[in-house]
């Protein structure tokens, strides 16, 4: 049976407070995870609450839901609960347009499910053959800046349209959702190569930190999984490396 490890890092960075927000829950069971990274928008009112109220409705939607399979049918119903949610307390707050992207896997069995909206990605790596997947941004130009063009937003249905696939897991494959400000700060090959790299988990999250401190302007959030087969004790499996995130 598959089982995994997991660390996660989310930091400030040169702002003035993090719009991002992570969780990461499993079942009793310990076959069945979910990880979500949302990244509240800038140039819009309240990030850090559009990105907290997507990431709970996420979590609450898929701990309601335990005998639904995922799929993207799942995928899409989640999403439509989550931006019913921020519809709700965007119109609580006086109506504020905010909003956040997203990046989720949902571990079942030996199977991931992947969901994005936005600029927030997913990558997988493989031991025997590197990059398995990455996320597609969504985002054109215009007029040289760059527009988000999927996401959650307060009263926009019609951008709320997940990509959705799904990959069956092998043993040593790695699993990171992060936020934009976290890639950015490195060109693909050096975070790629990280990722691969022997070292421990929270080891590589360090890396990560590093550079971004040095190099960055924006928050950064990251939850890296490492997926295992060999029975190991509940505390190993659960390990954990975050700065000021908040695990569930």
């Amino acid at each position: 049976m598959i089982k995994i490890q997991y660390a996660s890092i989310s930091e400030t960075g040169k702002r003035q407070k993090n719009e991002d927000a992570f969780r990461i829950v499993g079942m009793a069971d310990g076959n069945r995870w979910l990880a979500v990274v949302c990244d509240g928008m800038g140039g819009h009112d309240k990030g850090e609450v559009a990105s907290e109220t997507v990431a709970d409705a996420i979590v609450d939607y898929w701990r309601n839901e335990v005998d639904e399979t995922d799929s993207k049918l799942k995928v899409e119903r989640t999403c439509r609960k989550a931006r019913i949610a921020l519809d709700d307390c965007a119109f609580a707050m006086g109506h504020v347009k905010m909003g956040t992207t997203m990046v989720m896997a949902s571990i079942e069995g030996d199977t991931v499910t992947i969901a994005h909206l936005g600029d927030s990605r997913c990558y997988i790596v493989r031991p025997d053959m590197g990059l398995l997947y990455q996320t597609k941004d969504h985002i054109r130009m215009d007029y040289g800046w760059e527009i988000i063009d999927r996401c959650f937003f307060s009263y926009r249905p019609e951008v709320c349209v997940p990509d959705v696939v799904q990959f069956k897991l092998k043993e040593g494959d790695r699993i990171m959702l992060c936020s934009d400000g976290l890639y950015k700060c490195m060109t693909n090959k050096i975070l790629l190569a990280n990722m691969m790299d022997e070292k421990s988990l929270d080891e590589i999250l360090e890396a990560y930190h590093i550079r971004c401190e040095m190099q960055g302007d924006d928050n950064y959030t990251a939850v890296l999984i490492a997926v295992v087969l060999k029975i190991m004790p509940t505390w190993m499996l659960m390990s954990e490396y975050r700065f000021h995130g908040r695990v569930q």
